[in-house]
């Protein structure tokens, strides 16, 4: 039992990065724009949450507050993956570059971003492995008091952090924005048929600018996460392994709707530790694991192709550049 509880929970604990990811992502996607830059921008977030901790710590020294290093954290992580969402969509949606390359340009930069600055916080700490915001940590995992320590359900829904159920806020409240209000409908209309949202009056380039900007600081909220929650408050290059790529790969098992992204990402993050609770499994055999969650989005790719659902289908003019003038 203590073992079947532990893997629920770790599973959790590894799907909200994925989630935040995914959930950026969806919004993103939701507009026509197929940014496939989201494991460099959930990189960016994440060195940027971490330096703005890891400075404000050093300068406050022992009277450094959790509270304040959160915000500052929070602040940086947001404003340095909205600034990569606005470059983004500057070369997609104004320059018209192809969405691919920049998106791929986009994960190979933010890739390096992360690393340049991880191993230069590294040398300013003293080594590698000596980054230590251990006090904003602190703030991040700070669990529900009382709530944390019932049997059994304590353990599984309440022995988290801020950024955990942040992201489950994050993913209801989306599903709500784009299915219940009417800038949610304006958005998936620009994301279906650009041409006639714009004939309808729907500024395009703004809904594109705004939902690839703001979903990019929710994706950078993921690797902040990471950093924060997971890591403890300490850095490592390339530590976040492919997470970035199975947010992306939960789109489309999620079929573009955050609430399934919820559920789906809990899947992911177990199907990516199943060979640790495992015996006697070859290497080869824990690789074969660690493709699971890639063979289980084909499947569902097959299937809900098969189904030919709108509902389950991409946006129209996913990855497609917008030409009024073609209008």
């Amino acid at each position: 039992m203590t073992v079947i509880l532990t893997f629920i929970q770790r599973a959790i604990i590894q799907g909200i990065p994925i989630l935040f990811g995914a959930s950026g992502e969806i919004l993103t996607e939701k507009s026509g724009n197929l940014n496939l830059g989201i494991p460099g921008i959930m990189y960016m977030g994440g060195i940027s949450g971490l330096i703005a901790a890891f400075l404000y710590e050093k300068r406050a020294g022992e009277s450094a507050s959790g509270f304040t290093g959160l915000l500052l954290s929070l602040f940086f992580a947001l404003l340095v993956s909205m600034l990569g969402g606005l470059l983004y969509s500057f070369l997609t949606v104004t320059l018209r570059a192809n969405q691919n390359v920049v998106g791929l340009a986009l994960t190979t930069f933010g890739t390096g971003f992360g690393n340049f600055f991880g191993g230069s916080l590294s040398q300013m700490a003293g080594g590698v492995g000596q980054i230590s915001t251990k006090v904003t940590a602190a703030a991040y995992r700070k669990t529900i008091p009382g709530l944390s320590e019932i049997p059994v359900l304590g353990k599984i829904f309440f022995s988290y952090g801020l950024l955990t159920y942040l992201s489950l806020i994050i993913a209801l409240a989306l599903t709500y924005f784009l299915l219940r209000t009417r800038r949610g409908l304006n958005l998936r209309a620009v994301g279906e048929d650009p041409a006639t949202a714009d004939a309808a009056g729907i500024d395009v380039s703004l809904y594109k600018y705004t939902a690839t900007i703001v979903g990019a600081g929710i994706a950078g909220l993921g690797g902040l996460y990471f950093v924060m929650e997971y890591l403890g408050g300490t850095w490592g290059n390339n530590s976040f392994g492919d997470r970035g790529w199975l947010a992306v790969a939960l789109v489309i098992l999620s079929i573009w709707n955050a609430n399934n992204a919820i559920w789906g990402s809990i899947l992911f993050g177990g199907l990516y530790i199943m060979y640790l609770y495992i015996p006697n499994l070859s290497r080869a055999a824990q690789e074969i694991f660690k493709m699971m969650p890639y063979v289980v989005t084909i499947l569902v790719l097959i299937f809900t192709s098969r189904k030919n659902r709108p509902e389950d289908q991409p946006p129209a003019s996913l990855g497609l550049s917008y030409f009024r003038e073609e209008r």
